[in-house]
């Protein structure tokens, strides 16, 4: 288009052997585009390296399509959700039922800070064609285990140290993922609702079969 020469950055070359540098700053580019647009369809591979600086034919050598750049977005949205989680759980100590408190309030925090990335992780809106697209089932399916792994192993903390009840800690925890779900999705797509201050409490503390309200 006529207006691409004139929107696209002026970049310094990387030196040899820094070919890893440009990768991670066409990924970065890609998700502060998401960001800003809330939509992945924003993001290809001729706006990306327009933002970037760089010819288009340049991203063919890292992502040979645009799924590719999006898996590299998400994977990267995945371990800085994880690390959020475990950031928070070290700042809350050692109760059991105070780490896993703060793993639901960091989780809730993370999708208000990143709205775009977030509906793009949870909300179904980039879903891969593995048939067409260079991204493969398995590259999908192990997305966000680590933080799903997080939150089941905080809940099992909570029924060993005696303050919650559930039986099956995995499937309590993908239940409370469902609900936590659900209210960070409602929060983005109704930001003007009058959500009750202890909305997240109610949501939390009953799928986390806690025995009672102290720690």
């Amino acid at each position: 288009m006529g207006d691409d020469t004139s929107t696209m950055q002026t970049r310094v070359r990387n030196r040899r052997g820094q070919g890893g540098r440009l990768r991670e700053e066409i990924v970065t580019t890609a998700a502060d585009m998401l960001d800003e647009a809330g939509d992945e369809n924003a993001i290809t591979l001729r706006s990306v390296a327009r933002r970037v600086g760089i010819a288009a034919p340049s991203i063919y050598r890292h992502f040979p399509d645009q799924p590719a750049i999006m898996l590299a977005v998400v994977r990267n949205a995945f371990t800085e959700l994880d690390e959020q989680l475990r950031t928070a759980m070290d700042a809350a100590g050692d109760a059991p039922r105070a780490r896993l408190m703060a793993v639901c309030h960091g989780y809730l925090d993370y999708a208000q800070a990143h709205p775009g990335r977030y509906r793009t992780m949870f909300g179904g809106l980039w879903t891969p064609d593995v048939n067409t697209s260079s991204v493969a089932a398995e590259d999908v399916a192990t997305l966000g285990q680590d933080s799903m792994r997080r939150l089941a192993e905080a809940l099992a903390s909570c029924v060993a140290a005696g303050c919650a009840t559930s039986t099956d800690p995995f499937s309590d925890a993908v239940a409370l993922w469902i609900g936590l779900h659900g209210l960070a999705h409602q929060r983005l797509a109704a930001p003007n609702f009058r959500w009750p201050p202890d909305i997240a409490e109610r949501i939390i503390l009953p799928l986390a079969h806690f025995t009672s309200a102290t720690t």
